[in-house]
């Protein structure tokens, strides 16, 4: 039940936004409004106001908003309010006002989630040093080392780990050319990233160096806290060996209550504390919890909140642009497309981490839903962009005939799509890929 009320308040905000960008500015310029809906096939609620149809419809994977005279096909009385009665500029403004107005709903979301502060791993911001290579991962079948830097994937430079990270979950199963430095060396090494999980995504099998963070006390010892650890402190090595959060628990019961000289960085100044763990019931305790990985806390102020939000969804922009490029190349692989199943999924997973996450994801895919709408495709705003500018520069409409098997190749290419992502999202429900006997 909450990943469908999830999913249908997303979804619900997202198609409102959209066909609310439409109306108000087809109200603007003095269009008559026929229907504004909610939702596709029989309406189920509806009311009138004025000339306008207000209803929600029963399959609710998008909307529409319905304007007097809107295509050659609809019955014209010549009036000016209708919308083929506006001059192409007018309508340019009425056809990229839903789009845009998603990609506002974006900054704004994401303005207020920034607003709400976050957590934001050191390691991401970092160069990819590798830290720890799986067992049997593609990158030790490859040859990849701890302290290896990686420089470039496929040819495309990465300076971060969440750089890194995006430029491999794109290419699942495909092998790549990776170059790092390992000893002030350049070397170009091949490997195909593993496939992972519901949406297959590519895995090297790579970790960065990561020093346990202390984020809180625990209640049932105080030896850290008495010894002089405070919470921020990162915990660098005990006795002058590299810890982990799974090995820094191992030492401490390993030294059953024996002093122990821990390293711990803060703010940027590492310094040594002894602490003697306490035996609480059958394991010793220093009376901390730890997260696996330093972070940065995130606070903005509004400007700042806003200047970030525009920032992120510029990187989400590039990043989709990049998808997008890599489908029409075959370098991303069109299994990792959702549809509205893998929507519903995403919007629950969301919701039961909590409303902050939810809006994160909501900001996502408005933003999504904005630029793959202003794709050239018929039927799409974008197309009806397209067609909008190549009758101008041609100054001259195009014939009933022309437009119409352009709206039909439009036709044909949405359903091959919604076709791919709708059979993606059932490989993804498991008693569902269990009757795929070809998988």
């Amino acid at each position: 039940m909450t990943t469908l009320l999830a999913f249908l308040f997303v979804l619900g905000v997202l198609v409102f936004v959209h066909e609310l960008g439409h109306f108000l500015v087809a109200r603007y310029h003095g269009v008559r409004v026929l229907t504004f809906s909610l939702g596709f096939g029989p309406k189920i609620l509806q009311t009138k106001r004025g000339d306008t149809v207000y209803c929600v419809s029963a399959i609710p994977l998008g909307g529409y908003v319905k304007m007097a005279g809107e295509t050659v096909e609809d019955k014209r009385e010549g009036r000016e309010d209708e919308f083929l009665s506006k001059t192409k500029w007018q309508r340019f403004q009425v056809l990229i006002a839903g789009p845009a107005m998603n990609v506002v709903l974006a900054v704004v979301v994401m303005t207020v989630v920034l607003l709400q502060g976050a957590q934001v791993p050191l390691f991401e911001e970092g160069p990819p040093v590798i830290g720890s290579v799986a067992e049997d991962s593609a990158a030790e079948e490859a040859g990849i080392l701890p302290g290896d830097r990686i420089l470039t994937v496929a040819g495309r430079p990465v300076d971060t780990w969440e750089e890194l990270m995006l430029a491999v979950v794109e290419r699942p199963d495909r092998e790549v050319e990776v170059s790092l430095r390992r000893d002030g060396e350049v070397r170009a090494l091949r490997v195909t990233p593993v496939g992972q999980g519901r949406y297959n995504l590519g895995d090297l099998g790579v970790g960065p160096e990561l020093s346990p963070q202390v984020i809180a006390w625990s209640p049932q010892a105080t030896a850290a806290r008495d010894a002089g650890i405070e919470i921020g402190d990162a915990i660098v090595a005990v006795d002058g060996r590299s810890v982990t959060q799974q090995s820094l628990i191992e030492v401490i019961n390993a030294g059953e209550g024996a002093p122990l000289t821990f390293q711990v960085r803060r703010e940027g100044v590492t310094r040594e504390i002894t602490v003697a763990p306490e035996r609480v019931g059958d394991a010793w305790m220093i009376g901390i919890s730890f997260s696996p990985y330093e972070v940065r806390i995130v606070e903005p102020g509004l400007f700042e909140a806003f200047a970030l939000s525009v920032e992120q969804n510029l990187e989400w922009s590039q990043l989709i642009f990049r998808t997008l490029w890599g489908l029409l190349t075959r370098e991303t692989p069109a299994s990792q497309l959702v549809g509205p199943v893998g929507i519903a999924q995403l919007s629950g997973d969301a919701a039961q981490v909590g409303w902050v996450t939810l809006f994160r994801l909501m900001a996502m895919i408005s933003l999504n839903l904005g630029i793959l709408n202003l794709l050239p495709i018929p039927i799409l705003d974008g197309g009806h962009i397209t067609v909008l500018a190549m009758e101008g520069i041609a100054r001259r409409d195009f014939s009933v005939r022309l437009k119409e098997r352009m709206l039909l190749a439009g036709f044909v290419v949405l359903m091959t799509l919604m076709v791919t992502v709708i059979y993606n999202d059932l490989t993804r429900v498991a008693w569902i890929e269990r009757l795929m006997i070809w998988r």
